[in-house]
């Protein structure tokens, strides 16, 4: 095995000459996907599309995928995104859309640009959220939004892999509102079109736009904190779907981070 020379690095890979940061979405029954599953998936699409990815240095070389605010397990999202460094320049249209034919049904690829200025974790501050309470009247959703925004602070408690951590909802809650059921066309969470509220029962839906925070503030901690003020608990499973990331305008509206 010939020696490494000091300063150099073992089993040297190609370099990266360009990157592509990608949006994604994650949909329907891969909404149960984890980070690391949804990793993999973009590992093996990768290599079936014959992307010229570049990869790490050392003796277990791996993929140049990088990724940033992943949605929790069991929620659906529209905006995920990753950056690819590449080996060779390559068209993001293109990239796009052979990524898109090799990931399975449900993690679909939606908008592609090279990276260009700030990194990818400097234009996302903020996520807005779509959450569906299946058997919540809509009334009394507002209500106990309206006691949760007129607090300074709510604190909900969340067990990590590292122990119990208090986390502070009502401080990352930058605006949060109630949709009525009627105006939604298709189910936020990518299942299938939503039902009249005659048809399908009671179904609030609550929209949130919540700044990133070390931990991230999840939309049940938001529930949570509902479930603190006003002792609101859906009979049913929550669906949440989170719609964007970005950076924050003076409205509180999000900057598309491809943009």
């Amino acid at each position: 095995m010939a020696r490494v020379r000091p300063g150099e690095a073992a089993n040297p890979a190609p370099p990266t000459v360009q990157k592509v940061r990608l949006r994604f979405a994650k949909r329907g029954r891969l909404r149960f996907l984890s980070h690391r599953d949804v990793a993999r998936s973009f590992e093996r699409a990768v290599r079936r599309a014959g992307v010229p990815v570049a990869h790490s240095h050392g003796f277990s070389p791996h993929p140049r995928l990088s990724w940033i605010g992943a949605a929790p397990t069991g929620t659906a999202s529209e905006a995920e995104y990753v950056e690819i460094g590449l080996t060779e320049p390559v068209d993001p249209d293109a990239l796009a859309r052979a990524l898109d034919a090799a990931l399975p049904d449900g993690l679909d690829v939606l908008a592609a640009a090279v990276a260009e200025g700030p990194a990818l974790a400097d234009r996302i501050e903020a996520g807005s959220w779509v959450v569906e309470l299946p058997g919540v009247e809509p009334g009394a959703l507002r209500s106990a939004l309206a006691e949760l925004l007129a607090r300074d602070s709510v604190v909900v408690e969340r067990v990590t892999p590292s122990g119990r951590r208090q986390i502070d909802v009502r401080a990352a809650l930058v605006r949060a509102d109630v949709r009525d059921p009627a105006q939604v066309d298709a189910a936020p969470s990518g299942g299938a079109p939503a039902m009249p509220p005659d048809r399908a029962g009671v179904c609030a839906i609550l929209t949130a736009v919540v700044r990133q925070t070390t931990p991230a503030v999840r939309p049940d901690d938001v529930l949570g904190a509902l479930d603190v003020v006003a002792g609101l608990r859906p009979p049913s499973p929550a669906r949440a779907t989170r719609t964007a990331q970005g950076l924050l305008d003076h409205r509180g509206d999000l900057a598309d981070p491809l943009g």
